[in-house]
């Protein structure tokens, strides 16, 4: 089931079927808090798979302390879309090498997930990719505390995908929570994971 070919061809699957009206398309962000669909920004990140013999792992990294968005928290390599990019795909291997230093050629793109919305406004397009190993990451230190990796078979675990809930501006927002260890995984990153697993669930 997690096998490169196995992967490419449920996410193929999954690009076919309507959206699941039980599932919100928005991600982690209330109703009442999000804004028009136009003013998302777009974003991409790379779900970078490496194919190790004992099993897939995840690429994963820890954002520096000083950034707007996202400070601190563990996240998927990506960032905006630019004009100069010919689209997600594009965007999300360029962020990838830029934040964690894997070359784009040795990326094999398998497909995308649905788009997440996030309550920080970006339109995000994940981009799974397959990296055959030995992989050497290169952080970037402006933007990147740490590069690390994570069993796909923990991500693949239903009992991993923990529910939290936090306050905001009044109202209550759910979000999942993937607690690897030490690594406290959440908000849009553990949600694209948790869409990730169910996709390849079937």
């Amino acid at each position: 089931m997690t096998d490169r070919d196995t992967i490419r061809a449920r996410l193929a699957i999954a690009a076919t079927r309507p959206a699941d009206p039980r599932r919100p398309h928005r991600g982690d962000v209330p109703p009442a808090r999000r804004p028009p669909h136009e003013d998302f920004l777009p974003a991409a990140v790379l779900l970078g798979l490496v194919g190790y013999a004992d099993g897939p792992r995840v690429v994963l990294t820890v954002r520096t302390d000083h950034l707007r968005d996202h400070a601190g928290q563990i996240s998927l390599p990506g960032g905006r879309i630019e004009s100069t990019d010919a689209g997600p795909e594009a965007a999300a291997l360029r962020e990838a090498e830029e934040e964690t230093g894997i070359d784009p050629p040795r990326v094999d793109v398998l497909g995308r997930l649905r788009p997440y919305d996030t309550i920080t406004g970006f339109h995000v397009h994940p981009v799974v990719g397959w990296i055959d190993p030995p992989v050497t990451y290169t952080a970037d230190p402006f933007e990147v505390a740490e590069v690390f990796e994570v069993p796909l078979s923990f991500v693949l675990e239903a009992e991993n995908h923990k529910q939290e809930s936090m306050e905001a501006a009044g109202r209550t927002g759910r979000f999942y929570v993937l607690q690897y260890g030490a690594r406290r995984i959440w908000g849009a990153t553990a949600g694209i994971l948790v869409d990730f697993a169910r996709v390849l669930g079937g």
